[in-house]
Order: structure tokens, then C-alpha cells, then sequence
């Protein structure tokens, strides 16, 4: 009753705004009890899936995990590839990539409904010949990869994921610095006392590149007459529990990611800090919606697929990366032929599940707050991404915009915009060119990140929640 007198009373240029203008709730605001109770359970979940994937290996593997829970089967294991309508099927694409579809009931000419993240992060990677001695330090030398403030990398704990493969092709997988009782790593720094000069220098060059070099040893072999006593120490302990010699760092991906836990934020624990938000807050609904979608009892109309791709912090370049052949070998797989694949392209809809800055009030002058997003205010609808002039956007047309939004409304998922900062101030990219260079209508959706890229970022938690409904809708509906 109260809310329908203030509603009365309202004067008649507050309805018309209330009617015209595009005002955006904090989507705390107003939820029930069992939302409430199924946002918590949803992070709780995603917090497990983080601290378990750190590296793109480790995502794939536990994505492939849930994938199989929810009756998806490894297209490699079938001997028959006649597609039906309502198989689940994925493809592991060499351990650090995946795709995975649900067959509808309309022939794959007619198009598909698409979600593509990536799941590779900013990190430390290993050089091909990184252990060295000095000063009667172990130390191993690093190439970052991705965009990073080096300077944010030095004096946090480290932890060591990877691989390492023999000559016969036996892998061997290793993890340190995530378990209770582990050892960490870290990359040291200059004590205040003497950093006068490099306090002096930009940002971007008060550590460099060259020096990300992490501490790894200090205690000598116990012999006197060995040499680089400290690095032999090392590499015995490194042969003795995985069997590997210095030679097989020449092969290896080593990878070194922050060790401490995706943790909740704020005395209201709204809010996930963790290493990898950038792109697993996307890839993670992703996943989740289409396990959502294969519990279901009905058959979708068109298929729907999930492509979880690698390399999209150095360019999506290389043989797991977006713009591989991987995305269209698999969809080509449920055509007849190569012309009704260019025709599925075509009338195919993606969402490049991928993030966005939120507006920080901390840092206000590089961001255009009327085009910004926010923390807090749902899933974010980016119609182009790039720098310079839109350069590297496939900047979505509108009728595309249009549809994913009343798609939303529908559903009663509130979505937001939001640009990359300021015109003039940088900007960035995702893998919607790449798919939109198919010909495919895409569009970039994805979960508002504050200390984007650096080794803890932030994310709310209810729109990690609208996003998963958001991902759903659109793979029901598009």
C-alpha cells in the first residue's frame, strides 16, 4: 500500500523519467532469501574452481570434469559421429582448450547459440633454461606473459604449476605452493632505504622484465667438491620426487601464479578476490550454464555450444587459441559440408564471454562514468571493445544489441554497459573478432572486474550469479 500511494503521488515528470530514463539498482538490492542463498552457493563453487585452475591446463581439466558429470562425452571416444538432437558431446583440445555443444532439435545450418571465453591469465612463465646460480642464491629466470605491472609481481607468495614431458612423451604434472605445509616462491625487491633511483623511474620501468626472476633455493649440495653446489641442490630435489634433469626445462610450461586463495571481501563478504577473475568469472558460468542446460528434460531448438579457448592474453594466436582452426573444425563436424558450415556462421549468435573494467571511484580520471560499468549492477553488455579508434573491435551491430538485451529483460536479468575507459586513455580487446570475422553476429558479456590483470582481482559476487542466468537465457533464447 505504501508503495503504491508514493507511486500515486509521484508528479508527472517523475513518471516520465521513471518511464524513459535507463536507471540501474544494485542488484543486492530487493532479493529473496533463496537468491540470496543460491548467489553464495554459486561463488562457493566458483571459489573451489579457482583455486583449483590456475593455469589453462588445470581449467580444461576440471571443466572436462564437470562437463562429464552433466553426461557430456568426449567426441574422441566415439566411433560413430552421428550427431542426434540432445547429445552432449566435448573435444579436449591438447589439454588447454575445450569446446563442448548440446545437439538441437534444428540442423546446425540454421545456427547456433555460442558462448566463447578463454581461460589462460596474466602470470610468470618459465624460460627454457631458467635455473641459475648467484651469490649462493637459486634463482630462475621468467618471460611474463601477458599485460601486467611487473612491479605488483615482486614480494607476494608464488606458487609453481606445469608440465614437464620426456623424450618419450611421459608428462609430469607439478604443483607447489597451494597446499598446507608447501613452500612458496617470490620475487625479491629493494628495501626502501636504497630504492631512491628506482622510486625515480616510471612505473613501467621500476622493475624490469629482465629482473621478475624468482627465488628458488639457498642451501648447497652436500658435497665440497661439487660445483654451483646450490643449484645442484635444486635440481637432486627436482630428480628425486619428479625424475627430471635441468635438459627437461627445455620443454616444459612452467607457469608461476600467485599462491594465496580466492578469498570473500568485505565485513558483508559480498565481494571475491582471487588470482584469474580475467576470464574465469566468465568461462566458469559458461560451463555452469551448460550443465544447467543438459539437466534439463527438454531438447534446445538450435544447438548450443561452450568454447573455453587459451592464448587470449598474448593475441589468441597458436594451435589453442581463438583464432585457430579448432573452433571451426569442431562446428564443421556437425554440418554436411563446407557450405552449410559458412551458412551456420551466419546465422550463428555468440556472446565473447569475456570481462570488463569497473568504474573505480579510487581511479576515476581514466574511466567515462556515464559509460562505465559498475560493481554490484549485473552482467555487462560491451557493443565494442579496442583502442585508438575502436581499432581491433568488431564493434556488434545494433539489431544484434538489441535482441541480447530484450533477451535479458525478458528473463529479468539486469544488465549494464560499459567501455574500457576513457576514449584517449588505452583500451583492449577479446575474442569477438576473431568470431565475428566468421561471419557470426557477437557480442562481448561479461562480469565488471576491478584490479583487472593484476595478481588480485575483485568481482561481485551477484554479478558472477547474473551472469550464469544471463549465460543460460541467452543459450535458451538467442
Amino acid at each position: 500500500m505504501a508503495k503504491e500511494t508514493k507511486s500515486k503521488n509521484k508528479g508527472k515528470g517523475e513518471k516520465l523519467a521513471d518511464k524513459l530514463f535507463f536507471n540501474l539498482k544494485n542488484c543486492w538490492e530487493g532479493i529473496d532469501a533463496k537468491t540470496e542463498k543460491e548467489v553464495e552457493e554459486f561463488a562457493s563453487s566458483y571459489k573451489q574452481f579457482l583455486d583449483r585452475g590456475k593455469t589453462e591446463r588445470e581449467c580444461v581439466e576440471a571443466a572436462c570434469e564437470m562437463l562429464e558429470k552433466g553426461g557430456f562425452i568426449n567426441v574422441q571416444t566415439l566411433k560413430n559421429r552421428q550427431f542426434k538432437a540432445g547429445m552432449k558431446i566435448y573435444q579436449n583440445i591438447r589439454g588447454k582448450s575445450i569446446l563442448a555443444a548440446i545437439i538441437g532439435k534444428k540442423p546446425a545450418v540454421e545456427g547456433c547459440n555460442i558462448l566463447g571465453a578463454h581461460v589462460d591469465s596474466p602470470r610468470l612463465d618459465l624460460k627454457q633454461n631458467p635455473l641459475y646460480e648467484d651469490s649462493d642464491l637459486a634463482l630462475l629466470d621468467t618471460h611474463y606473459y601477458g599485460g601486467i605491472k611487473k612491479y605488483q609481481w615482486t614480494t607476494i607468495p608464488l606458487a609453481m604449476h606445469g608440465v614437464f614431458v620426456n623424450g618419450d612423451g611421459k608428462k609430469t604434472a607439478i604443483k607447489i605452493g597451494e597446499e598446507s605445509g608447501d613452500p612458496v616462491f617470490t620475487i625479491t625487491d629493494l628495501l626502501p632505504h636504497l630504492a631512491k633511483e628506482q622510486m625515480e623511474k616510471k612505473a613501467s620501468e621500476a622493475v624490469e622484465g629482465e629482473n621478475l626472476d624468482i627465488l628458488a633455493g639457498s642451501r648447497p649440495y652436500n658435497d665440497k667438491d661439487a660445483k654451483e653446489k646450490i643449484k645442484l641442490g635444486i635440481l637432486s630435489l627436482l630428480n628425486a620426487k619428479y625424475g627430471i634433469t635441468e635438459k627437461d626445462f627445455a620443454s616444459a610450461e612452467i607457469e608461476f601464479v600467485p599462491a594465496f586463495k580466492a578469498s570473500d571481501i568485505g565485513f558483508d563478504r559480498s565481494m571475491i578476490g582471487a588470482y584469474g577473475h580475467d576470464d574465469r568469472c566468465c568461462a566458469f558460468p559458461a560451463i555452469k550454464a551448460m550443465t544447467a542446460l543438459a539437466r534439463e528434460k527438454t531438447v534446445p531448438e538450435k544447438t548450443v555450444i561452450c568454447y573455453l579457448s587459451d592464448k587470449e592474453e598474448t593475441g589468441s594466436a597458436g594451435n589453442t587459441g581463438a583464432r585457430s582452426c579448432n573452433f571451426e573444425n569442431f562446428i564443421a563436424m556437425l554440418c554436411e559440408n563446407e557450405a552449410d558450415l559458412r551458412i551456420c556462421f551466419s546465422n550463428s549468435y555468440m556472446l565473447s564471454a569475456d570481462v570488463n573494467a569497473a568504474f573505480d571511484p579510487t581511479y576515476a580520471g581514466v574511466f567515462e562514468k556515464k559509460n562505465s560499468s559498475f560493481i554490484g549492477k549485473g552482467l555487462v553488455l560491451t557493443k565494442y571493445t579496442g583502442s585508438g579508434g575502436k581499432y581491433g573491435a568488431s564493434d556488434a551491430n545494433a539489431e544484434f544489441c538489441a535482441k541480447v538485451q530484450a533477451i535479458m529483460d525478458k528473463s529479468k536479468i539486469q544488465w549494464q554497459f560499459g567501455e574500457l575507459g576513457k576514449v584517449d586513455k588505452g583500451g583492449g580487446g577479446t575474442i569477438a573478432l576473431y568470431a565475428a570475422n566468421l561471419g557470426m553476429d557477437v557480442l562481448d558479456c561479461g562480469v565488471p572486474v576491478l584490479s583487472m590483470h593484476s595478481p588480485f582481482e575483485v568481482i561481485s559476487k551477484i554479478d558472477l550469479y547474473t551472469t550464469f542466468r544471463g549465460y543460460i537465457a541467452f543459450l535458451g533464447n538467442a
